[in-house]
């Protein structure tokens, strides 16, 4: 009767058939895997070499414009090169502005890596407390079958009424579905890992190996984290943008340089020179110098959500973790004690000194407990994943 009970659990969940053809996943793996097959990465891979083009836009020199013409007038012929130059500090001014952006993108990509990461542990992290919820919930429905057989044997020899039969069924049958909500469970969570590292197939193709047990010692919060790095060279850019366009209100100056010849009276090649120079009559460059202020604004507007979201997160990471290890400890010693109830309360039974529904109500506090336990695991290692990447600087190791 419990192979059939077994085989009925099996059948009626399609959990274990599903994942007997999956591969083995590590954490390791899965978190390596989520940066190479990972769609999202691609664009903070772009925003960087947009910003890098944008830097060599940056410390381009103006090309020369050479033109050649002829005229009535003596000399008849005349080649003149321009050769527009920048004002001093305007180069400078830009090449700064696109190097403080570059360096924000590229924080802005090493935080995307980090955050596809964190994404990714946190949903191994579901995956194996949904594996642990199935077994205990398998593990409880054999108990509950178990259960139901010896409270029919003992209403066979008169020991038991019926009504303890059907309680003790009704008892089997909650679990027998507790089983196969958890295995459904359990298959969406290898399914969204699937999706966080990249698969494209419907199928199940992955199962999550590693235990929950404690979770490793988390590291101490950046006084400046990335977001929080990324924005304030942000602003910077924006800054030097805005002195950019003001020292811009003159346009490019530039050298003309050139040769005239074909006058009778004057042999030989005639050297020619001059400046010129744009005159801001009509526009003072008031609509680059308005958008570089909005974009300064807003800069750091950003900067200040960014400040503001990492010390909230911070101080939830924080709490969050802590609150979770201490509901861990606790949890420890009440698994035991639940544990020990619910055996002594099976065993009292078994020997006709305590009625069925305290049997039931014992083992229903050993399975919220250890039920319990297992989510405030989960919560204590995603909390410490979340922390991992908050402690991050720009001088720091990526995980």
């Amino acid at each position: 009767m419990r192979g059939r009970i077994v085989l009925l659990l099996i059948g009626a969940t399609q959990a274990a058939p599903l994942l007997a053809q999956t591969t083995p996943l590590t954490r390791a793996a899965a978190l390596a895997m989520a940066l190479d097959r990972g769609a999202r990465l691609g664009v903070a891979v772009a925003d960087t070499a947009v910003a890098n083009a944008q830097l060599i836009t940056a410390r381009a020199l103006p090309n020369p414009n050479l033109s050649a013409s002829y005229s009535k007038s003596l000399p008849n012929y005349h080649v003149i090169a321009d050769v527009p130059f920048d004002l001093p500090g305007v180069r400078s001014l830009r090449v700064q502005s696109a190097q403080l952006g570059l360096q924000a993108s590229q924080l802005r990509y090493r935080l995307a890596r980090a955050t596809i990461q964190l994404d990714a542990d946190t949903t191994y992290t579901h995956a194996v407390a949904a594996r642990e919820h199935l077994a205990l919930s398998r593990r409880n429905a054999l108990d509950a079958d178990s259960l139901l057989h010896m409270v029919e044997r003992r209403r066979d020899l008169g020991d038991a009424s019926e009504m303890d039969v059907q309680l003790a069924r009704v008892n089997a049958g909650q679990q027998e579905n507790l089983a196969a909500a958890d295995s459904l469970t359990l298959i969406s969570s290898l399914l969204d890992l699937q999706a966080v590292l990249g698969f494209r197939s419907d199928d199940l193709e992955v199962t999550a190996t590693d235990s929950l047990g404690a979770p490793p010692v988390a590291a101490p919060p950046a006084q400046a984290t990335l977001g929080e790095a990324a924005a304030n060279l942000s602003l910077q850019s924006a800054v030097a943008a805005v002195r950019l366009q003001h020292r811009s209100i003159w346009s490019s100056p530039s050298l003309s340089l050139g040769v005239e010849y074909g006058d009778p009276s004057q042999t030989g090649l005639l050297p020619t020179f001059g400046i010129g120079v744009g005159l801001p009559l009509f526009d003072r460059n008031r609509g680059q110098i308005a958008q570089a202020e909005a974009e300064r604004i807003r800069a750091s507007a950003e900067l200040t959500v960014a400040q503001v979201e990492a010390r909230n997160e911070i101080a939830h990471g924080t709490r969050e973790r802590a609150n979770a290890l201490a509901r861990v400890t606790r949890d420890r010693a009440l698994v035991t004690s639940a544990n020990t109830v619910a055996a002594m309360a099976l065993t009292a039974y078994r020997e006709g000194a305590s009625a069925l529904p305290n049997v039931l109500e014992a083992q229903r506090s050993a399975r919220d407990v250890l039920g319990q336990y297992i989510d405030d695991l989960a919560a204590a290692w995603i909390a410490t994943a979340e922390l991992r990447v908050l402690a991050l600087t720009p001088t720091s190791v990526s995980p």
